[in-house]
């Protein structure tokens, strides 16, 4: 009878369950890892899309998000795993929703990964501890101890203390205000989280000349209209910084959000600068030089719609901010806005999607717009004309009368160093002359360190990278030898590593480091700073710079692109472009359109202000036609030449490219799995598959890359001709394949 007993008992727990099971509801939830679709999970009741939870993955437990759409099916509901329980924070907003599923079919990355960029701060997903403190109880008891004696006169006239503060305004511990608090002495209340403070839209800002102000005003109409790609374009020192602030203000008035991205982290010290001073308050941040702390409260105030402007890096396209009115990218040609590892996107691109579906405009903001922008704008003469959406405002001079500087060419072929020096003889006199007069100059060399190869003179030997196909570079700073690819390093040798030799290894070729010991020598009284981002690693480093610069504390700036856009130096009249011709060489198909970008960015550093600028560009091909665009300033022209090359060649913005890059532990396994993928592309009019071929750094980080590179032409959907050809198609174990839509880096 007991038995009897007990198995009814099993069967009425097992029916209990199925009825539970039953009346389960249904929910797909999205999960932070490498799968294109939600998984379903078994909820008692119905949760609302966007609503973050936890649930089991296999052993450990994650959050999720629930996703629209009803649940896939196929699987009973009692065989599910439970959602186990929701998370204390915002729900994820359904644009950005909208906006993964959008960027997962452009870039064919899982959407699981796209997701894991959402929630990058899991400590923010906790629900931090509210604050405590303490205020006096009207009407309560007398204090009778020195103690309490001590508390009651700490709190008069103070209203309500945070718990600490009253702590050690009254020489007490915090169980003994909680004593204090339980026999009715104090009261205990939960304060609210700490707020920053607002930047205020009605705040005035500076003047703005004609140009300025009348594409401002068109910036707030598009802000009004809540649509619309505007290219504002501008010689460098034209204000187009400014320009932009009046539509940040104009979305701020109107209660929306604003997100604005920048390339590099090195631009944000003078741009918060004149952020506070426009606004009276800093925006949030959100690079990767904060702190955990900070970005675990920086994500929480974004999620929360606490922060009305964000200012970052790429990321923070992935930030869950609400209500969008303005998205802003500066310096939007820069190819730093691209992502080359793990989830592979363009933040430039991604800014028009998510402005699109966010309903609010996105402002493109450059003085050499990338040639697929210009061309959507209709900025180029011959081409096209503007996108349906696209619009385009210039602002053709420098505020405040001042002039752009005079580029000259000098010729390394007629002109010569000395031996064993870089800098030709005009760059010297100069150089002598303008810190001669108290004005400041920049020797600009797109490469760091101290020389990029270092070989031996008695056998030949080549130091390289044991994990990369790639030379060491010497860094005399640090006294050692690294890899820019992978990180390795090494003491710098005393011997040749290949034949034993003593003092026969020599460097070749020159980086900052090497430029700045020949400065020195020649200008040996000059305050000089080389900036690089082994130099200027963090924010604050940057700020640093800047304000040493300013304060005419520095005489000679030596560095790499980071000095090459965004700053405004007014005393910097002297520009000189060390090797004009190091970013002309390799297989990328847009090297002469960087190599003007990049240097007419750094021309653009001098005369910002009333003394005259003059820019000195060394170069052993003047003939060239970056070369002879940059000394004519016959920008338009040279813009026209390219689009005529990529339009023969049927390159982008005349179709699109993507690289397939297949990679593992060893070459010839993966020469073979490269060759079957290329084998099993679809035919399809319109596109070719080149390749395989190994990749320019055919070992990178230990591992073998072959590469195959697809050429779609124009209305061809690359995308979905990729996903048809991958589609079911697995590699071994130890083997990868990164898929690169529209790719920037040919490395």
């Amino acid at each position: 009878m007991a038995a009897a007993a007990v198995n009814r008992g099993a069967e009425d727990a097992t029916s209990a369950f199925a009825r539970s099971a039953m009346s389960a509801i249904l929910l797909p939830v999205l999960l932070p890892v490498p799968l294109d679709r939600p998984l379903d999970y078994r909820a008692e009741t119905a949760l609302e899309p966007g609503t973050l939870v936890r649930v089991a993955l296999s052993a450990r437990e994650v959050v999720g998000v629930v996703w629209d759409g009803p649940a896939e099916g196929g699987v009973r509901a009692e065989r599910l795993k439970p959602i186990l329980d929701r998370v204390a924070a915002p729900p994820l907003p359904a644009p950005l929703r909208r906006f993964l599923e959008a960027t997962a079919a452009e870039t064919l990355e899982p959407m699981g990964r796209l997701l894991r960029l959402v929630l990058s701060v899991p400590a923010a997903l906790v629900r931090p501890p509210a604050a405590l403190g303490y205020r006096r109880v009207p009407g309560g008891p007398q204090p009778r101890v020195a103690a309490e004696r001590r508390v009651v006169e700490a709190l008069q006239g103070e209203g309500v203390m945070p718990a600490r503060a009253l702590a050690l305004a009254a020489r007490v511990s915090g169980p003994q205000l909680a004593r204090l608090a339980a026999v009715g002495l104090i009261e205990a209340v939960e304060l609210e989280g700490e707020e920053a403070a607002t930047p205020d839209p009605e705040r005035p800002g500076p003047a703005l000349e004609p140009a300025q102000a009348e594409a401002a005003a068109a910036l707030a109409a598009r802000v009004a209209a809540g649509e619309g790609v505007v290219l504002l374009e501008g010689v460098p020192g034209s204000g187009k910084t400014e320009v932009y602030f009046e539509a940040i203000a104009a979305a701020l008035r109107r209660g929306r959000r604003v997100l604005v991205l920048l390339p590099e982290i090195a631009l944000t010290a003078q741009w918060l600068e004149r952020f506070a001073r426009r606004f009276g308050a800093p925006p949030q941040l959100w690079h990767s030089g904060l702190s955990a702390a900070q970005r675990r409260k920086g994500w929480r105030r974004i999620a929360e719609g606490r922060a009305p402007v964000v200012v970052g890096a790429r990321s923070a396209l992935f930030l869950p901010l609400t209500d969008l009115g303005l998205v802003v990218v500066d310096e939007e040609h820069d190819p730093s806005f691209k992502q080359d590892e793990g989830a592979h996107y363009h933040a430039r691109d991604l800014a028009i999607l998510r402005a699109r579906l966010e309903g609010c405009p996105v402002v493109l903001a450059s003085a050499t717009p990338s040639l697929e922008t210009a061309v959507a704008a209709g900025a180029v003469p011959g081409g096209p004309g503007a996108r349906p959406g696209w619009s385009r405002f210039v602002l053709p001079a420098r505020v405040a009368g001042a002039s752009l500087p005079r580029v000259e060419l000098v010729d390394l072929r007629r002109e010569r160093p000395p031996r064993g020096a870089f800098l030709a003889p005009p760059v010297r006199a100069a150089l002598a002359e303008a810190v001669g007069r108290g004005e400041q100059a920049l020797l600009f060399l797109n490469r760091r360190g101290f020389a990029p190869l270092t070989l031996c003179r008695a056998c030949g030997h080549r130091l390289r990278c044991p994990s990369c196909t790639a030379w060491l570079t010497a860094h005399r700073l640090k006294g050692r030898l690294l890899c820019h690819h992978c990180g390795w390093s090494m003491p710098s040798p005393e011997h040749c590593p290949a034949c034993g030799a003593i003092d026969t290894l020599v460097v070749s070729g020159p980086g900052v480091e090497r430029i700045a010991e020949e400065a020195r020598a020649l200008l040996p009284s000059a305050r000089i700073r080389i900036v690089t981002s082994d130099t200027v690693a963090t924010a604050a480093a940057a700020a640093e710079l800047v304000r040493a610069v300013l304060a005419g504390e520095v005489d000679l700036l030596v560095g790499t692109q980071m000095i090459a856009k965004g700053h405004h130096f007014p005393a910097l009249t002297l520009v000189v472009v060390v090797d004009a011709d190091l970013g002309l060489t390799g297989g990328d198909p847009r090297a002469a359109e960087r190599s003007f970008q990049l240097l007419y960015q750094v021309a653009g550093r001098a005369g910002r202000a009333a003394l005259p600028g003059r820019v000195l560009v060394q170069t052993h091909d003047p003939e060239h036609p970056v070369m002879a665009a940059l000394a004519t300033g016959d920008r338009p022209g040279f813009l026209a030449a390219e689009l005529e090359e990529r339009r023969a060649g049927g390159l982008p913005p005349f179709g699109r490219l993507a690289a397939l890059v297949v990679s593992g532990n060893d070459a010839a396994t993966v020469q073979e799995l490269a060759r079957k993928l290329a084998r099993a592309a679809p035919p399809l009019e319109g596109v070719r598959v080149l390749g395989p071929a190994p990749a320019p750094l055919a070992l990178l980080r230990g591992r073998w890359r072959e590469r195959i590179l697809v050429q779609a032409g124009e209305g061809i959907d690359l995308p979905g001709y990729l996903r048809g050809w991958l589609a079911g198609r697995r590699l071994p174990s130890g083997a990868a394949l990164e898929v690169d839509v529209d790719p920037v880096s040919f490395l």
